[in-house]
């Protein structure tokens, strides 16, 4: 398998949604969770992915029907100390209402290495390795993520992330080819200390300077800011009405992993990334959209040099330092 990759979920979740289009409720069972998200587009791109994740207890039983009819090649540790997590939302108001969210349980340390073993050996095998979030940064250490990122990288592998809080700390340590990141998480880490763009443009650069090669940053309505070759880019593109925001991030991590499997440039990686994110909102469903779609409207994405560039560099302990002084 060329051109493939690997998207680690250590904890993919059943999404149950009640809905009501008509005259009658119905009742949808999904796979979810942010790794899950990002193989679904992936895949809606025209690249095959293999998925390494953990299913556990009655949800984990259910999952793993859902995830293979969803066309992933499924690799999975299948768990004997806790189960997998879930949610219930009602969407029949108009608008989604949490019912209730199960998080699941950490996983066991032989479970860890069991997803450690299975998830370096399908990423040796991919050009692009994408690393996804747990649902609940208590169930999967960091720690874990350093390992994978810091042997994927090491062999050749393009290691793509969209990680906050300690996990993205420990994957910067490694180094990671591509890094996709909120300007909330880089405030609520300390690493920023405002959605200013000058703040932001600082931050990406420290990010650059602690590990990673190509750095955006995602900035809600307004245009994501792009950190390549040393220069920083906002992405310009269409406004487009949302229907659900949900998903838009982990589209665009999965643009820029599908292009990159498939030997495409990293600005041609990002504004597919960002045309896919754009048309994700556009749908209900995170990580859904067509591939005809999605190309027609990588044309109108541009990559435009951003007006300010930082004349200091600002490390991560004087960021520290600062968000300890707020």
């Amino acid at each position: 398998m060329s051109g493939h990759v690997m998207v680690f979920a250590p904890t993919p979740r059943l999404t149950v949604t009640v809905d009501q289009p008509a005259d009658h409720p119905e009742l949808h069972l999904h796979p979810g969770g942010q790794g899950v998200w990002q193989a679904r587009m992936i895949m809606s791109l025209g690249v095959e992915v293999v998925l390494c994740a953990s299913l556990g207890g009655e949800i984990g039983q259910v999952l793993e029907p859902l995830l293979v009819s969803e066309g992933v090649d499924l690799k999975a540790v299948v768990r004997d100390s806790g189960g997998s997590g879930g949610y219930v939302h009602d969407r029949r108001g108009g608008t989604r209402q949490e019912i209730v969210d199960v998080p699941g349980h950490p996983l066991s340390r032989h479970e860890l290495d069991e997803l450690y073993n299975l998830a370096l050996g399908e990423g040796l095998r991919a050009p692009v390795s994408v690393l996804s979030g747990p649902n609940d940064p208590t169930l999967v250490p960091a720690d874990l993520y350093r390992r994978v990122a810091a042997d994927l990288g090491a062999n050749g592998s393009r290691v793509v992330v969209d990680l906050a809080g300690e996990h993205l700390t420990a994957v910067l340590a490694s180094g990671v080819f591509f890094l996709k990141v909120s300007h909330e998480e880089l405030i609520v880490d300390g690493r920023a200390e405002g959605d200013d763009e000058e703040q932001l443009t600082r931050a990406m650069y420290d990010l650059h300077s602690t590990g990673a090669e190509n750095v955006v940053v995602s900035r809600a309505e307004e245009p994501a800011l792009a950190l390549v070759d040393g220069e920083v880019f906002e992405v310009e593109m269409p406004r487009l009405q949302a229907t659900d925001p949900r998903g838009a991030g982990d589209s665009m991590t999965a643009g820029v992993a599908a292009v990159t499997a498939s030997g495409g440039d990293v600005r041609t990686a990002i504004r597919t990334g960002a045309a896919a994110g754009a048309l994700n909102v556009t749908r209900h469903g995170p990580g859904t959209g067509r591939l005809d779609s999605i190309t027609g409207l990588v044309e109108r994405v541009r990559l435009v040099p951003a007006g300010t560039r930082p004349q200091e560099r600002t490390t991560p302990d004087e960021l520290a330092e600062r968000a300890a002084e707020r």
